[in-house]
């Protein structure tokens, strides 16, 4: 019996760090084969399947993303302006360099919303404005893509506007206060 449960609980493991195979497709463990315990199909359509959606969270979290990337930004441009005058040090080289991984990690962050998200769950084929929805996800994807490849601020503001967009044609309406950094 301990083998059995162990053998079912060590299956379940493999199903849940299986993240290869196409979402929909059951997962079947090539490797746990137990005539006595049947192989368990996981379908998978988001995460866990849970239903638990916050999409204004998320709407939120991609412009933090985004303020991050411009603070980003700023602060890389300012070390870039500082080398005539000033000798790079290590500790300058150092930071500038956790500044570049940063920009990089928000906007990484801010296209994996929109597709594990957005794409994978929330935006469906029967959605009226279906297209439309594709489409401005896709210019988030890119001013996010656009953001890692330079450092200039308008990369930043791009990416903010598409958010912005984004919202708009996912929701249906305009972004309210908190969403344009105004407390409420």
């Amino acid at each position: 019996m301990k083998t059995t449960l162990m053998t079912f609980s060590f299956t379940l493991f493999l199903a849940a760090l299986a993240t290869t195979s196409v979402a929909n497709e059951p997962f079947h463990s090539p490797t746990v084969t137990n005539k006595a315990v049947p192989t368990p199909t996981v379908k998978r359509h988001c995460e866990v399947p849970c239903g638990i959606y916050t999409d204004q969270l998320r709407f939120e979290q991609m412009l933090e993303d985004t303020a991050t990337i411009a603070k980003a930004i700023t602060n890389i441009n300012e070390f870039a302006d500082g080398l005539g005058a000033n000798p790079a040090t290590g500790k300058s080289i150092n930071q500038v360099t956790r500044w570049v991984s940063t920009k990089e990690n928000h906007a990484t962050n801010i296209q994996h919303i929109v597709s594990q998200y957005f794409l994978t769950q929330r935006i469906k084929s029967d959605h009226k404005d279906y297209t439309g929805q594709l489409a401005t996800a896709h210019r988030v994807m890119v001013a996010a893509m656009k953001c890692k490849q330079d450092a200039d601020a308008a990369t930043a503001e791009t990416l903010k506007k598409a958010i912005l967009d984004l919202y708009r044609a996912y929701e249906g309406k305009e972004p309210g206060a908190e969403l344009h950094g105004e407390k409420k």
